[in-house]
């Protein structure tokens, strides 16, 4: 009777997805660089007036605060006022609670993982010890804010051989039963990050507009008005 094979990961379609989240990452981080200059850019035109607007903007929420306050103390003088009894119930959305059972498993299959790829194990090899560094880093960020799932496939493409640590003859031993779907799901992950920030109303402007920087007039007649608009609003408490 001929023995059952666990099924043999296929390292062609994971050198391909590495590839493909290789080129993902460089693209997101591109295009943050690029957002993110062109806001630094609109600050360094517009600094002054976005500080003017939020100290107006300021100054008009505690004029706001002081009103309430001083018609609230009218009320209170009035005949009829009567004392608001007890207090007012606001009712708050429930947390969303992990059962005892997935958090243990979270646990088991963290710590189960921690154990393998730790930086002290490879302390020998400055190389390894990056690589693992990396791996564990990702390890404690899927731990602490991401699924039970997310964890398993995680779990799963460590104890795999999927990455370039060399696991010790005890892991190779671990049984996985979990699908390696991890770097399939960090894709998607990125492309959805991609999305978002290609979706974001600066980098619309520097792709869509002939000449980005026509922008800062945009933004400065939109703050213009804003300071105009508070400064009435505010007159009084100036």
């Amino acid at each position: 009777m001929s023995k059952k094979r666990l099924p043999v990961p296929n390292h062609t379609d994971q050198k391909k997805l590495q590839d493909q989240i290789q080129i993902l990452q460089h693209e997101l981080a591109e295009i943050q660089k690029e957002t993110q200059a062109f806001g630094a850019t609109l600050g360094s035109h517009l600094s002054d007036l976005i500080v003017e607007e939020q100290e107006l903007f300021i100054l008009y929420k505690k004029i706001k605060k002081a009103k309430k306050v001083k018609r609230l103390e009218q009320k209170k003088r009035g005949k009829n006022y009567q004392e608001p009894k007890g207090l007012q119930i606001i009712s708050k959305k429930k947390k969303s609670v992990i059962p005892v059972e997935q958090q243990k498993e979270k646990k088991r299959l963290y710590r189960e993982a921690m154990l393998q790829v730790h930086p002290d194990k490879f302390s020998m090899n400055e190389k390894e010890t990056d690589i693992a560094t990396e791996i564990t880093t990702r390890l404690i960020e899927i731990y602490k804010t991401e699924s039970l799932e997310k964890l398993r496939a995680y779990h799963a493409h460590i104890f795999k051989g999927n990455t370039p640590i060399v696991l010790t003859d005890a892991a190779a031993k671990i049984k996985v039963f979990s699908q390696d779907n991890y770097l399939q799901q960090e894709k998607e992950r990125l492309e959805k990050e991609i999305d978002l920030a290609k979706s974001h109303e600066l980098f619309k402007v520097i792709t869509e507009y002939k000449n980005p920087l026509t922008f800062v007039d945009e933004l400065k007649e939109y703050y213009e008005g804003r300071i105009s608009q508070l400064k009435k609003r505010t007159r009084k408490g100036l």
